[in-house]
């Protein structure tokens, strides 16, 4: 049984492929730089409000009121619900790591089938004796793919960054819930 119409079907619509995953690789390129700002400013934060932060987990544990430090997403969640335990700081942390480590997934595989798609012509052109075919299907083949290893190396260095700022700020805030409980039961 024949399977030509199979494959020259999958060939063309492979084809509908390329240009919504090349705009996504472009959002994304975009966006990119976006988390980089939104990193930027979140480190600047950090930094500034380290002595707010350090005397608002003192607080937190004393069982006084605390206010959230800018840049600390897990302090704000442990003052605003005072009933939050070590499991829900681990599910905000990985909601707010999320998105990052997604695109710094995503971008590679993007940028893979947006280099295979124009594989297909750029040989298509190489049957046919076409260079300039080839030339410019294999332009946006390496094309796709650098800005979708350009995208994961920002998003991950982002990710490894929050990640640890997450778990610090993880570390402290358990610390400070478990030395206010045990205040409350020594009463």
């Amino acid at each position: 049984m024949s399977t030509i119409w199979l494959e020259n079907l999958m060939y063309e619509v492979s084809g509908l492929f390329l240009a919504p995953v090349l705009l996504l690789l472009a959002l994304l390129f975009a966006y990119s730089f976006f988390l980089v700002g939104v990193f930027l400013m979140q480190g600047s934060q950090r930094k500034k409000f380290l002595p707010q932060y350090l005397k608002n987990l003192k607080r937190l544990a004393n069982n006084q009121t605390a206010e959230a430090a800018p840049g600390y997403p897990l302090l704000a969640l442990a003052i605003q619900n005072p009933d939050t335990d070590k499991d829900q700081l681990d599910i905000e942390a990985l909601k707010q790591l999320e998105g990052v480590r997604s695109i710094s997934r995503l971008a590679p595989m993007l940028g893979l089938i947006a280099t295979m798609i124009p594989m297909g012509p750029a040989l298509k052109s190489l049957s046919d004796g076409n260079i300039q075919g080839i030339s410019e299907n294999l332009v946006v083949a390496f094309s796709a793919v650098i800005f979708g290893l350009v995208i994961s190396s920002i998003t991950f260095w982002i990710a490894s960054y929050k990640k640890r700022w997450l778990a610090i700020e993880l570390v402290d805030v358990d610390r400070s819930l478990n030395q206010r409980k045990n205040a409350i039961n020594q009463v």
